[in-house]
Protein backbone atom coordinates (compact mmCIF):
# COMPACT_ATOMS: atom_id res chain seq x y z
CA UNK A 1 0.00 0.00 0.00
CA UNK A 2 1.31 3.48 -0.78
CA UNK A 3 0.88 6.72 1.10
CA UNK A 4 -1.18 9.72 0.05
CA UNK A 5 1.64 11.07 -2.11
CA UNK A 6 2.05 7.71 -3.83
CA UNK A 7 5.72 7.31 -2.93
CA UNK A 8 6.02 6.45 0.75
CA UNK A 9 5.02 3.07 2.07
CA UNK A 10 2.20 3.53 4.52
CA UNK A 11 -0.07 1.61 6.81
CA UNK A 12 -3.42 2.46 8.22
CA UNK A 13 -3.92 3.35 11.83
CA UNK A 14 -6.75 2.33 14.14
CA UNK A 15 -9.14 4.90 12.70
CA UNK A 16 -8.26 4.23 9.08
CA UNK A 17 -5.90 7.19 8.82
CA UNK A 18 -2.60 6.82 7.07
CA UNK A 19 0.49 6.99 9.17
CA UNK A 20 3.99 7.24 7.80
CA UNK A 21 6.33 4.32 8.10
CA UNK A 22 10.01 5.04 8.39
CA UNK A 23 11.83 4.41 5.13
CA UNK A 24 14.78 2.09 5.00
CA UNK A 25 18.01 3.94 4.31
CA UNK A 26 21.34 2.30 3.61
CA UNK A 27 23.98 2.97 6.23
CA UNK A 28 26.37 5.71 5.33
CA UNK A 29 29.77 4.45 4.20
CA UNK A 30 32.66 5.85 6.23
CA UNK A 31 35.83 6.34 4.22
CA UNK A 32 39.18 5.24 5.59
CA UNK A 33 40.21 8.87 6.17
CA UNK A 34 36.96 9.71 7.95
CA UNK A 35 37.42 6.64 10.14
CA UNK A 36 40.99 7.65 11.04
CA UNK A 37 39.84 11.18 11.91
CA UNK A 38 36.95 9.89 14.01
CA UNK A 39 39.22 7.47 15.90
CA UNK A 40 41.87 10.15 16.50
CA UNK A 41 39.17 12.50 17.80
CA UNK A 42 37.90 9.80 20.15
CA UNK A 43 41.46 9.26 21.45
CA UNK A 44 41.77 13.03 22.03
CA UNK A 45 44.63 13.60 19.61
CA UNK A 46 43.11 16.89 18.45
CA UNK A 47 42.70 18.29 21.97
CA UNK A 48 44.87 21.21 23.12
CA UNK A 49 46.57 21.85 19.78
CA UNK A 50 48.38 25.19 19.31
CA UNK A 51 45.92 27.81 18.12
CA UNK A 52 42.91 25.94 19.47
CA UNK A 53 39.95 28.27 19.82
CA UNK A 54 41.63 31.02 17.82
CA UNK A 55 40.43 32.11 14.38
CA UNK A 56 42.53 31.11 11.39
CA UNK A 57 44.46 33.90 9.71
CA UNK A 58 43.01 33.78 6.20
CA UNK A 59 44.08 37.25 5.10
CA UNK A 60 46.13 37.46 1.95
CA UNK A 61 45.09 34.08 0.55
CA UNK A 62 44.24 35.75 -2.75
CA UNK A 63 47.97 36.41 -3.18
CA UNK A 64 49.56 33.46 -5.06
CA UNK A 65 52.74 33.77 -2.97
CA UNK A 66 50.97 33.89 0.41
CA UNK A 67 52.55 30.65 1.59
CA UNK A 68 56.11 31.83 0.80
CA UNK A 69 55.53 35.14 2.58
CA UNK A 70 54.04 33.32 5.58
CA UNK A 71 57.02 30.94 5.70
CA UNK A 72 59.45 33.89 5.62
CA UNK A 73 57.58 35.52 8.52
CA UNK A 74 57.25 32.30 10.53
CA UNK A 75 60.89 31.28 10.11
CA UNK A 76 62.20 34.86 10.45
CA UNK A 77 64.10 34.49 7.17
CA UNK A 78 65.85 37.28 5.27
CA UNK A 79 63.64 38.18 2.31
CA UNK A 80 66.24 40.38 0.60
CA UNK A 81 67.08 37.62 -1.88
CA UNK A 82 63.51 37.79 -3.21
CA UNK A 83 63.85 41.45 -4.20
CA UNK A 84 64.80 42.64 -7.68
CA UNK A 85 68.57 43.26 -7.99
CA UNK A 86 68.21 47.05 -7.92
CA UNK A 87 66.28 46.95 -4.65
CA UNK A 88 68.85 44.55 -3.19
CA UNK A 89 71.56 47.08 -4.03
CA UNK A 90 69.53 49.91 -2.49
CA UNK A 91 69.10 47.95 0.73
CA UNK A 92 72.82 47.23 0.82
CA UNK A 93 73.62 50.91 0.19
CA UNK A 94 71.41 51.90 3.13
CA UNK A 95 73.59 49.83 5.47
CA UNK A 96 76.77 51.80 4.72
CA UNK A 97 78.90 52.77 6.69
CA UNK A 98 77.42 50.98 9.75
CA UNK A 99 77.84 47.55 8.15
CA UNK A 100 81.55 48.32 7.66
CA UNK A 101 82.18 49.22 11.31
CA UNK A 102 83.71 45.85 12.22
CA UNK A 103 86.32 46.02 9.45
CA UNK A 104 89.66 47.33 10.70
CA UNK A 105 91.51 47.70 7.38
CA UNK A 106 90.77 50.75 5.23
CA UNK A 107 91.90 48.87 2.11
CA UNK A 108 89.24 46.21 2.67
CA UNK A 109 86.57 48.91 3.15
CA UNK A 110 87.70 50.60 -0.06
CA UNK A 111 87.51 47.26 -1.92
CA UNK A 112 83.98 46.59 -0.62
CA UNK A 113 82.76 50.05 -1.66
CA UNK A 114 84.43 49.84 -5.08
CA UNK A 115 82.89 46.40 -5.61
CA UNK A 116 79.49 47.83 -4.67
CA UNK A 117 79.85 50.63 -7.23
CA UNK A 118 80.87 48.08 -9.89
CA UNK A 119 77.75 46.00 -9.18
CA UNK A 120 75.55 49.12 -9.37
CA UNK A 121 77.01 49.99 -12.79
CA UNK A 122 76.50 46.41 -14.00
CA UNK A 123 72.90 46.54 -12.81
CA UNK A 124 72.31 49.67 -14.87
CA UNK A 125 73.48 47.82 -18.00
CA UNK A 126 71.14 44.88 -17.40
CA UNK A 127 67.92 44.93 -19.46
CA UNK A 128 65.06 45.92 -17.20
CA UNK A 129 61.83 43.93 -17.13
CA UNK A 130 58.80 44.09 -14.89
CA UNK A 131 57.44 46.61 -12.41
CA UNK A 132 60.86 47.49 -10.99
CA UNK A 133 62.22 48.41 -14.43
CA UNK A 134 62.45 52.15 -13.72
CA UNK A 135 64.43 51.79 -10.49
CA UNK A 136 68.03 52.93 -10.28
CA UNK A 137 70.50 52.62 -7.41
CA UNK A 138 73.02 55.38 -6.80
CA UNK A 139 76.69 54.63 -6.43
CA UNK A 140 78.49 55.64 -3.26
CA UNK A 141 81.21 58.26 -3.02
CA UNK A 142 84.04 56.02 -1.83
CA UNK A 143 86.12 58.81 -0.24
CA UNK A 144 83.14 60.31 1.60
CA UNK A 145 82.07 56.87 2.83
CA UNK A 146 85.60 56.12 4.06
CA UNK A 147 85.59 59.42 5.97
CA UNK A 148 82.28 58.44 7.57
CA UNK A 149 83.69 54.97 8.32
CA UNK A 150 86.71 56.54 10.07
CA UNK A 151 84.44 58.73 12.23
CA UNK A 152 82.28 55.73 13.07
CA UNK A 153 85.32 53.61 14.00
CA UNK A 154 86.72 56.29 16.34
CA UNK A 155 83.45 57.06 18.10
Amino acid sequence: MTGPDGGEPASTGPEGHFRRVRRWRPQRHESRVEKMIREATERGEFDNLPGMGKPLNLSGLDDPDWWAKQKIRDEDLDSTALLPPTLQLRKERDTFPESLRGIADEGVVRTILTDFNTRVKQDRLRPSVGPASHLVCRTVDVEEMIDRWRLLRHS
